[in-house]
């Protein structure tokens, strides 16, 4: 008899959209929770061991077999080609740019690369000098930089990298005159170096208990450690739950301890969380000193500061959402903290406080309406707020380079036009194009694309702010393809960025929507809360709801509307789908939380404990369970398509969680569409290597165009 080969046979099961399955073996247990008298099921609990080999042959059985699915999906492959070409057309991209002792520092990736690299200039328009090659650092390893921090005096700079997207990875530093790596590293670390010293004589550091992306412990228990430039002398702990008893330092918390460099008398440390409230403690700080820290409390939760904090000449700035939702910027000693009797400098206005950013004599604001930003400055002198008047509309973003100057780079961006840097000179108030920003090359089909704005009625009769984009002369006749994605959660806003994929896509005649669902911070700290751990059902009601209205007024319909959720935006997309399955055609879940109940015992759950709660309460382990879109997979249930996404080297949602979702839709529904799952064994929760996330979203964006009937991808 003539042997039937595998991908032969999965080449006849998936010549269309929709067919019979034959998936690989998973086997069921049966486990069980019983949590404050209510039974849940997880049959799937043997998942979760990734250390066990059967566990590591169910997800390479699994990926082989959505790698085969994929080999006969056209469209795919031409997809993460064309993006490739459109990134290598445009000019060098720059990011994370510092001007300290006269000496520029920053990463630039050149079109033709898929990773920065770090340089300097010894003055803004002095020669480029390569300082670190992330290709070549370690032979036949792709590294990427994940941050960078010079010295203060410029004659140092720490650089951050990790490998394939892991986000854990080492601290190495660099002497800038000799460019010359010093032999020891710093690990495991998390996110480069806290800050040096104002004197440069030594930085701080954060180290995490394991580099074990799989082990509960992986952030748990984080130490700020010192290293002095006696480069002899082991780090040492300086902030920490072991070595600060006497603070309220949980083990899940980020203690991080940081200084400022025109305060050198002092340092600072906060417990940073998922929580936006800070929590933050400043202690007077003498070099060589022998005596410990006297930690002293700058804020706790019940200030409700948010964001960050600034510090001019012994008075502290901070955002509150303390009787203001839409926030207000307020300011104390700190020679005697009191924030309820802090002076508000910066009343709360109708639009939302994005952001604000120091330089040397003033604070810069970008307020937000939802759609369009707005550049203000407050002098410290004047103590006057000014609106300054920006050259393009769009979203905006700050990063001050040189804090002893009056000069911000101002980015900005939206949904149809290319991000454009701009230096502002605030003693003027005049934008000229910066050094670190080069004009967009985009096809002129681009140019045809349109953006709407709209409001939609949600489910309790909330309006929910809605954006499309599409190519011009849209019909609305029910006939396009629409792609709809949301995130929902931490107050985060999907803010109007220009996103090559999305505009590629639409010019392909697909509809991208993004609904501004309750849990982000569009409209402010109220509509974050409004879906935040009980509830959280708004958030995927409201990507629902905009789904309807997207179908009744003639967009798409239900046989061409795909959904996309990442990260914790797996809630809102594996909810929408076990919800309302019948109003989509296609679903991904990106690295994305689908096990709500069980999600506080990985690596990164503890932390999120206090975004989406404990199975411990019982009222947030009710919340958990209506989060969870796994618990709510019914047998037998029709639903769409589904295509889950892991990344190997996730510390951030573990592989597990988007795994177990797509086993149980194999084993559970009766819909004759796919239930895959992909796992990138080259990626964490993201990666910078341009080629790898191109290919990655070429599959998740492929897939929903197939099942959704896009001729492009049949």
């Amino acid at each position: 008899m003539k042997p039937i080969h595998y991908f032969a046979v999965l080449s006849f099961l998936f010549f269309s959209k929709g067919v019979a399955q034959s998936y690989p073996a998973t086997k069921v247990g049966n486990d069980v929770d019983v949590l404050h008298g209510v039974t849940y099921p997880d049959p799937l609990r043997w998942l979760e061991d990734m250390k066990n080999p059967e566990v590591e042959q169910w997800f390479k059985s699994q990926a082989d077999y959505t790698t085969a699915v994929f080999k006969n999906v056209k469209g795919i492959q031409s997809l993460a080609q064309e993006w490739y070409h459109l990134s290598t057309i445009q000019n060098e991209k720059f990011a994370d740019i510092y001007c300290r002792g006269g000496i520029y520092f920053y990463k630039k990736t050149l079109p033709n690369e898929v990773v920065g690299k770090i340089y300097m200039r010894k003055s803004r328009n002095a020669p480029e000098e390569l300082l670190f090659d992330p290709y070549t650092f370690i032979p036949g390893k792709m590294l990427s930089v994940t941050a960078i921090k010079p010295s203060f005096d410029g004659k140092y700079i720490g650089i951050a990298y990790s490998e394939m997207g892991a986000e854990i990875g080492s601290l190495i530093i660099i002497e800038v005159a000799n460019k010359k790596v010093l032999p020891q590293k710093f690990e495991p670390n998390y996110n480069g170096i806290s800050e040096w010293l104002p004197d440069n004589s030594g930085f701080l550091w954060p180290k995490l208990a394991t580099s074990d992306s799989t082990s509960p412990e992986l952030f748990m228990n984080l130490k700020t450690m010192f290293q002095s430039v006696d480069w002899t002398t082991p780090s040492v702990d300086f902030f920490s739950k072991a070595k600060n008893p006497e603070l309220p330092i949980a083990s899940s918390d980020f203690p991080i301890a940081f200084t400022i460099e025109d305060m050198p008398n002092y340092v600072f440390a906060g417990l940073f969380s998922v929580q936006n409230e800070l929590r933050t403690f400043f202690a007077p700080y003498q070099k060589n000193s022998k005596k410990p820290l006297q930690w002293k409390v700058l804020s706790q939760v019940n200030d409700s500061l948010v964001g960050t904090i600034e510090v001019h000449q012994g008075k502290v700035f901070a955002c509150t959402t303390k009787n203001a939702p839409n926030m207000k910027v307020v300011c104390t000693s700190l020679d005697n903290p009191n924030w309820d009797t802090a002076e508000v400098i910066i009343p709360e206005k109708k639009e939302i406080l994005q952001e604000f950013i120091k330089c040397n004599d003033y604070l810069v604001v970008v307020y937000s309406d939802g759609i369009n930003c707005s550049l203000y400055k407050y002098g410290f002198a004047s103590k006057k707020l000014e609106k300054i008047e920006a050259p393009l509309s769009g979203t905006f973003t700050l990063t001050v380079i040189d804090t002893k100057k009056n000069e911000v780079l101002v980015k900005i961006t939206s949904w149809n036009k290319a991000a454009t840097a701009y230096d502002l000179d605030l003693d003027k108030n005049t934008f000229t194009q910066s050094t670190f920003s080069k004009p967009a090359n985009y096809p002129k089909a681009f140019d045809e694309l349109v953006v709407e704005e709209v409001e939609v009625k949600g489910h309790d009769g909330v309006m929910i702010p809605l954006s499309l984009i599409y190519k011009k002369g849209l019909q609305k006749d029910g006939k396009n393809v629409c792609v709809m994605e949301a995130y929902g959660a931490y107050g985060m806003s999907s803010k109007p960025l220009f996103d090559i994929m999305y505009n590629t896509l639409a010019t392909k005649g697909v509809i991208l929507a993004i609904p501004h669902v309750r849990g982000g911070g569009e409209k402010g700290y109220d509509w974050y809360m409004a879906g935040y751990k009980t509830t959280k059902p708004n958030t995927w009601k409201d990507f629902i709801s905009c789904g309807e209205w997207l179908v009744q007024n003639g967009y798409t319909s239900p046989s061409k509307l795909g959904g996309m959720g990442t990260s914790a935006g797996g809630i809102l997309i594996t909810r929408a789908i076990t919800e309302r399955p019948d109003l989509f055609a296609a679903a991904v879940c990106n690295v994305g939380i689908s096990n709500a109940l069980r999600f506080e015992f990985t690596p990164n759950g503890s932390n999120n404990v206090k975004e989406f709660g404990s199975v411990s309460n019982p009222i947030e382990c009710k919340a958990l369970y209506e989060m969870d879109g796994l618990a709510h997979i019914q047998k037998g249930g029709n639903y769409p398509a589904v295509l889950c996404v892991a990344g190997w080297n996730d510390p951030r949602v573990i592989p597990w969680q988007p795994g177990k979702f797509a086993a149980l839709m194999q084993l559970y529904s009766s819909s004759d569409k796919p239930a895959l799952l992909k796992v990138n064994y080259d990626n964490g929760h993201f990666t910078e290597d341009k080629k790898v996330t191109q290919l990655d979203f070429a599959h998740q964006f492929g897939f929903l165009l197939w099942q959704c009937g896009h001729p492009d991808f049949n």
